[in-house]
């Protein structure tokens, strides 16, 4: 609890407080756009990468573990379909075991540049073997390397092993494939809920909801 309210109205009126930027894209209306949230995802995508936003599949993925303390990352959408998100990772990560201990996740993507977010919320899936192998085997060689030998968020005492494991991966012949590793894969995030995030002057900002109702989706408007 705060003591110091002077002290604190000091510091944050000058610094954090003051840091604000003002948006001014135009009205966004629910009646332009699609019936089906995954058309408009695609779409706000698709001008995102026109509009050259860099990291443009960067997301982060919100999960709540055993404990119900929620946790969050950034992680990279690889795939979109009518299904879901895909992304990979380790399944013995931390992120891993939440989703096995609660499947439900959220992920956002913020455009800055374009004042745009999409927050999804649904239930995650694991994907098949064969889509974890043909993923893999397409990503480069130094990533194939750094995901054999990364025991993603245990506690290590140095780094000096793990760059001795790359070094000697990447100095093997590269006619011989690296194998992928049996908790490496990909997820699929089976949404149930899209918001559409447009920035508007004075903060009376547009949101555009669609809730999934059996295999409906309800559009409607949230109040900024």
């Amino acid at each position: 609890m705060l003591e110091d309210v002077k002290s604190f109205n000091m510091i944050v009126n000058d610094y954090i407080a003051a840091i604000r930027k003002e948006y001014a894209m135009p009205m966004l209306d629910p009646s332009d756009l699609p019936n089906n949230p995954v058309e408009t995802f695609k779409h706000w995508f698709d001008l995102a990468i026109a509009e050259k936003v860099e990291e443009v599949n960067a997301m982060v993925l919100s999960t709540v573990d055993a404990q119900n303390r929620p946790h969050s990352r950034v992680v990279l959408l690889k795939d979109l379909t009518e299904n879901g998100l895909v992304f990979f990772t380790n399944y013995s990560s931390k992120k891993g075991q939440n989703m096995t201990a609660n499947p439900m996740v959220s992920i956002n993507f913020f455009w800055q540049t374009m004042a745009r977010q999409i927050r999804i919320e649904g239930k995650v899936e694991k994907v098949s073997e064969a889509i974890n192998e043909a993923y893999f085997s397409s990503r480069p060689r130094l990533s194939q390397a750094g995901a054999i030998v990364s025991k993603q968020s245990e506690e290590i005492d140095s780094r000096v092993p793990l760059d001795k494991q790359m070094e000697m991966l990447m100095s093997q012949p590269e006619s011989e494939p690296l194998p992928k590793p049996l908790n490496w894969g990909g997820y699929n995030v089976v949404p149930t809920y899209f918001e559409f995030w447009q920035g508007r002057p004075g903060r009376v900002h547009d949101r555009i909801a669609y809730e999934k109702n059996g295999e409906l989706w309800r559009k409607y408007r949230l109040s900024p």
